[in-house]
């Protein structure tokens, strides 16, 4: 049978298309289309023509007009749902790919495709058993493997998710980005080794992973793997600049100590969060509650640092003025402490089943006035509930040290210390100076009632013990050096670390052995319970901070049991912590401002007992009413903060920086 002109047509856009010549392709297919209109196959060559030279909103209104024509061919629909995808038009896919999986339930990709945008709108769950459902059908279809296991990741059912992965490198073993998903699973899993081992395989399988780098050099921090450690600022510099997903921020944390980059770094993982043009959920309405509404999010309200801090804080919140909420998109562990923080709470959410813009739509719900997140860039953050504009008055707040880079939050909360004001310029938010420090504490922070004797900690009994139990990866060749020359210059002296995991152990000892030191004089505690371990802190002599990330948590625990701090300020907020701990506590002479200063100053009080015995008593008597420990004057100060946020907005002025007074008045 001949031809008709549209197929004649159609044909030859095909042979264009099937070249790469898609602009070609495309008139021809817009002339055959022209002349058969309801040539349904017509319409979805040209929809898959548009998609692939890049034009995905003309592809898709082809591709709806064609699943309309022939509302029974499932590659259509197929066709239809990739593009939306693409669009980001995710619940518009999920359906075009169920259509595909009712017409064709045999076929193995239209499943897959599924679950890619059941994940997208983050239905886990569903998504897992439309990948698992496309293995059973394709049990080497390696894409279902690789982004099983990912997704089981984000379920934290990680056993099985590096299973999935590791199926994947079988299936494609040159699967750079499979594996980098693996060693992102096995560090979870705490196997560091392995997952450095996987991080360096994929850059060896593709030099340009940036992620791969960026996790690799972690994960030989956290190892305290120093061995070829080279300048590592700039690769992340060109990374911030890409357009390339995954998160810099609170990893160059670790690299260097430059507020400048550090915000560049923040702004990238903001800009690459996928939400730009997504129209804010607060429209400028007023709200005329009889209290202010605050809303607390976070991953950690259970064991955890933030949790150890801020639960009286929660407790103490003066309910005649606020409604105090929060909203949990972490695990619930069971613990005292998660029972603890859910009555301290007004109203406690557990939104971890919900996907950000459902937690967005649920806080605009509640008329929230100010919503406060507590994980910026850490581990477990979900940014971009916030990047939905739900509440009028947005906040970053203690749990990340640092800026987040997002123009949809107003304020940060610091404190004169911490945070100068000449840093302005490095903070997308409005800076908000506390008196004393930033930080809160619970003064119900128990110790425990037995100090253990020294010798049942493997500590000398007389020598002098400096000891850091910051996590791992705050170690850094510059201080551990400093630590070494301690050692040798004090006598019977040893360092008292964190048993942080087995490898940093066996490294940290080895490094120790190469500069002269005995091994033997690092003493590794093992974890344990918060009260426990407090109460075993009373066995050191002085504890040494770290740089370009201080202890933050940490050294408020040792102050707490009454150990002294040595530590040295950068210029960052991460650098400065422990600096505006000390400060708020009567302590400002422990604060150095070199390396050569710090460890000049570890010198003279590890060898003049009778000025660290000053200190401690000095610090014995501030604890009682220093600011740092005094939870009901934070209170007062940071809720004063909150009402002149609320004040700012509701004379409807733009958020502006100031600072509240000791005395709890605003400055500014």
């Amino acid at each position: 049978m001949a031809q008709s002109p549209a197929e004649l047509l159609a044909a030859s856009a095909w042979k264009l298309h099937q070249s790469g010549q898609f602009s070609e392709a495309i008139e021809l297919y817009r002339r055959a289309a022209a002349l058969a209109p309801r040539y349904a196959e017509i319409h979805n060559n040209l929809g898959n023509a548009l998609r692939a030279a890049g034009r995905p909103a003309e592809a898709a209104t082809s591709l709806r007009l064609a699943a309309k024509l022939k509302p029974d061919i499932a590659t259509v629909h197929t066709n239809l749902g990739l593009v939306l995808g693409e669009l980001g038009q995710f619940e518009e896919a999920v359906a075009a790919h169920r259509q595909a999986t009712g017409l064709h339930p045999g076929l193995a990709m239209a499943h897959y495709n599924l679950g890619v945008a059941l994940a997208e709108r983050e239905r886990f769950e569903e998504a897992v058993a439309s990948y698992r459902r496309a293995i059973e059908l394709e049990p080497r279809l390696r894409e279902a493997h690789a982004n099983l296991g990912v997704t089981l990741g984000r379920l934290e059912q990680l056993p099985e998710a590096a299973d999935s992965l590791r199926r994947a490198i079988e299936l494609k073993p040159d699967d750079a980005e499979s594996c980098a998903s693996l060693g992102g699973v096995l560090r979870r899993l705490e196997n560091f080794s392995e997952a450095a081992a996987c991080f360096r395989r994929a850059l060896e399988l593709k030099p340009g992973a940036r992620q791969a780098y960026v996790h690799y050099m972690f994960m030989q921090r956290t190892m305290c793997d120093w061995r070829g450690s080279g300048p590592m600022a700039q690769p992340f510099i060109d990374m911030a600049r890409s357009e390339e997903k995954g998160p810099l921020a609170f990893y160059f944390l670790t690299i260097a100590d430059d507020p400048a980059a550090q915000l560049l770094m923040a702004r990238h993982d903001i800009r690459t969060l996928g939400t730009a043009g997504a129209p804010a959920l607060w429209q400028g309405q007023r709200y005329q509650h009889s209290k202010i509404r605050l809303v607390y999010l976070s991953a950690d309200f259970h064991e955890h640092a933030t949790a150890y801090l801020m639960a009286e804080l929660f407790e103490r919140h003066d309910r005649s003025r606020f409604e105090v909420s929060a909203f949990s998109f972490g695990r619930d562990d069971g613990s005292p402490m998660r029972r603890r923080l859910v009555k301290a709470f007004d109203r406690f959410t557990d939104v971890s089943h919900l996907t950000d813009r459902e937690v967005a739509e649920e806080l605009r719900k509640a008329e929230i006035d100010i919503a406060i997140d507590l994980k910026g860039h850490t581990e477990f953050a979900r940014p971009k509930i916030l990047s939905y504009r739900p509440a009028p008055i947005q906040v970053n707040y203690l749990g990340y040290p640092g800026t987040t880079g997002a123009d949809f939050i107003d304020y940060v909360v610091v404190d004169p210390f911490v945070v100068p004001p000449a840093q302005q310029p490095n903070f997308t938010e409005k800076l908000i100076h506390l008196p004393g420090s930033y930080q809160v504490n619970d003064r119900h922070r128990a110790i425990g009632t037995l100090t253990p004797a020294r010798a049942d900690l493997g500590l000398p009994e007389k020598g002098f013990v400096f000891c850091s139990f910051n996590n791992s990866y705050k170690l850094t060749p510059t201080y551990f050096d400093i630590w070494m020359r301690l050692l040798k210059a004090i006598q019977h002296s040893v360092l008292w670390l964190l048993d942080d995991n087995v490898w940093a152990t066996a490294n940290l000892r080895r490094e120790a052995e190469a500069r002269g030191v005995s091994p033997e004089r690092l003493v590794f505690a093992p974890r344990t319970n918060l009260a426990d371990h407090l109460a075993r802190q009373r066995a050191a002599d002085l504890f040494l901070d770290t740089l370009p990330v201080n202890a933050h948590t940490t050294a408020s625990d040792a102050l707490w049991v009454g150990l002294p701090v040595l530590t040295c300020a950068g210029a960052g907020f991460a650098a400065r912590v422990a600096g505006s701990l000390l400060n708020a506590v009567g302590l400002p002479e422990l604060v150095t401002a070199s390396p050569e200063e710090y460890e000049r100053l570890a010198l003279q009080l590890a060898s003049q007992p009778a000025e660290l015995a000053r200190l401690r008593e000095k610090l014995a008597q501030n604890r009682p009413i220093a600011s740092l420990f005094d939870t009901e004057r934070y209170r007062a100060h940071l809720e004063e903060a909150y009402l002149e946020m609320w004040s700012i907005w509701q004379r409807g002025d733009l958020p502006r920086a100031f600072a509240i007074t000791p005395a709890g008045k605003l400055s500014g």
